[in-house]
């Protein structure tokens, strides 16, 4: 998932439910985007960057870090 404003409230919901959640910088996401800007290719953008082997991700922050 795109680290964003909710991002860190979903992944922290998502764990919760039991699944691994990961979030990304959208810094490193952008070298991934081919053509205009939509919610399609954003999606596409994140999983190609999210599949490569040095990819860092960004820790979920607690509800006391917020």
């Amino acid at each position: 998932m795109e680290s964003c404003g909710g991002a860190h409230f979903m992944a922290r919901r998502v764990a919760d439910l039991g699944h691994e959640a990961k979030l990304i910088s959208p810094q490193f996401v952008r070298p991934f985007v081919k053509s205009n800007k939509n919610d399609f290719v954003d999606a596409e953008a994140i999983c190609e960057a999210a599949s490569r082997p040095s990819m860092r991700f960004v820790k979920p922050r607690t509800e006391d870090q917020q």
